[in-house]
């Protein structure tokens, strides 16, 4: 992995205002190296150029954390659903140790790769499963996707996974008007944030939903 690279993460973190120490900024260069590699056989990504995969995957995550730090400052249980390669779930735990990190999908390699950057990484807030999300019994306070399923379909399915107060945070591109129009109306939607990802040229938003009070009693 180059110096480029690191410069690169320094960089676009200076141009986030995220802090993280030189050993986290270690683990982030270590887990592109993992992903790089591990792509090669799997396929976990159809991005390949390792400054690419910088840009459009690791910034891209990073560009979500000042937000969910706003909402989650402490500690916080969060379930990444079709995490794929880990993003954001591998990257959300290295940048917030506080946070404990559940990684599902239900491709079998793609719960392996996470559990193997778990184990390399050293990252103990982290969890891989390999399973569906409809049938997870455990509860978060936070449940988070990144391309994996319209918000109608992403919010239907994870919605047991929600703490009684718990919150769904979809992370998308351009805004998603035709997605929450056909949101169910036990679903609010409770604000969309803009995002600027450093070294990204296209529109990203945060959309943050909750269930209705009373809606799935």
């Amino acid at each position: 992995m180059s110096d480029a690279l690191a410069e690169g993460l320094r960089r676009g973190l200076s141009t986030l205002a995220l802090s993280l120490s030189d050993e986290q900024q270690s683990q982030l260069v270590a887990y592109l190296a993992l992903l790089l590699k591990w792509n090669k056989v799997y396929n976990l990504t159809s991005v390949r150029e390792p400054e690419q995969m910088l840009s459009q995957h690791l910034m891209d995550c990073l560009a979500a954390i000042p937000a969910v730090l706003h909402e989650f400052p402490a500690a916080c249980d969060l379930l990444d659903v079709g995490s794929g390669g880990g993003l954001p779930s591998v990257v959300f735990a290295i940048a917030c140790p506080q946070w404990r990190v559940t990684a599902i999908d239900t491709v079998a390699k793609k719960a392996a790769f996470i559990q193997t950057a778990a184990h390399s990484l050293k990252l103990t807030n982290l969890v891989s499963v390999h399973g569906r999300v409809e049938q997870q019994t455990q509860t978060f306070d936070l449940v988070t996707c990144r391309a994996f399923a319209e918000l109608a379909d992403f919010t239907h399915w994870s919605i047991k996974a929600l703490k009684p107060h718990g919150r769904w945070l979809a992370m998308k591109g351009k805004h998603p008007q035709a997605e929450l129009e056909r949101l169910p109306n036990s679903v609010l939607v409770e604000q969309i944030q803009a995002l600027t990802v450093p070294g990204v040229d296209a529109d990203r938003c945060l959309v943050w939903l909750k269930p209705k009070t009373g809606a799935f009693e």
